[in-house]
């Protein structure tokens, strides 16, 4: 990682202890923790209020999102679901409750004031099928082809490695396994000098992708059936929008994934030329 990128990822860091610590401290003030973002493009005015009403405050204070993706991931019940950069723990605790006693949601933060936040919570929701890991999106700490559905909120455009983390997605998700991604996204015209005009990295607009850009990495990674809806502008030509992509099933042919540069085999004891091999095709 360059000098710069580490830069970014510490002040990324910074930023979200910071807004850990601010919630934490105001959970004992009389008037209980205020919402970190007041920003209506961002924060938890984005969930239903009887979302928020079913969860800790805290969880609620603690959201800095820029929309909703447990709304659009049409979670099932008994499924696993992986959070990128749970935060609080919002996203997480609602997954829970739709994926019930059967399934399982994990949350993945590598801000330590963070993951201490989002455990109060869960323990104050009373949530069982939860689970926190520390780590980063770049490098996710779970096995291959075992999760069900990948979410996250306004946290893919804050990385400095983003096709790291759609190759890292992809190795997690299971065959036939999903996206539902809530992210900034900027227009295909904008350039990275315009899109650093708008807003800084931490606040969620520098970094963004644009449109086409979103896509070729997604596709690059060996996801499929991409789309990239915007929901609500966040800034001139920048939106939040739900991205959704599927990783393919097994390939009966090659015993791959996707015959693509982000293919990996379907049976994760073998690699790629194994399974090829195994299944008769060259």
């Amino acid at each position: 990682m360059s000098e710069q990128s580490t830069d970014l990822r510490e002040t990324v860091r910074e930023r979200y202890a910071a807004a850990a610590m601010k919630v934490t401290e105001g959970s004992t003030a009389c008037c209980g923790p205020q919402p970190v973002e007041v920003d209506e493009n961002f924060g938890s005015t984005l969930y239903a209020a009887d979302e928020r009403d079913a969860l800790p405050a805290e969880a609620v204070a603690a959201s800095l999102g820029c929309g909703n993706p447990t709304a659009v991931a049409e979670l099932r019940d008994g499924e696993r679901v992986l959070d990128l950069g749970s935060g609080g723990g919002i996203d997480v605790l609602l997954s829970a409750r739709r994926v019930g006693p059967t399934g399982k949601a994990y949350g993945l933060d590598m801000t330590e004031e963070m993951l201490a936040l989002a455990l109060a919570n869960t323990a104050k929701a009373g949530a069982t099928n939860v689970e926190f890991l520390k780590g980063t999106i770049e490098a996710i700490p779970l096995p291959a082809n075992t999760i069900d559905v990948v979410i996250s909120n306004c946290v893919i455009n804050l990385s400095t490695d983003k096709p790291a983390v759609f190759a890292e997605t992809f190795r997690v998700l299971k065959p036939g396994g999903r996206i539902g991604v809530s992210d900034v996204v900027a227009d295909d015209t904008l350039t990275a000098g315009q899109r650093s005009e708008r807003g800084d990295y931490v606040g969620c607009i520098a970094g963004a992708l644009s449109f086409a850009e979103y896509r070729h990495g997604l596709e690059a990674a060996g996801f499929r059936g991409i789309e990239i809806t915007p929901t609500h502008q966040v800034a001139d030509g920048m939106y939040s929008a739900i991205v959704r992509a599927t990783k393919p099933t097994a390939d009966a042919c090659c015993g791959v994934n996707a015959c693509t540069p982000g293919e990996n085999s379907a049976d994760p004891a073998l690699t790629i030329t194994e399974a090829k091999t195994a299944s008769g095709c060259g």
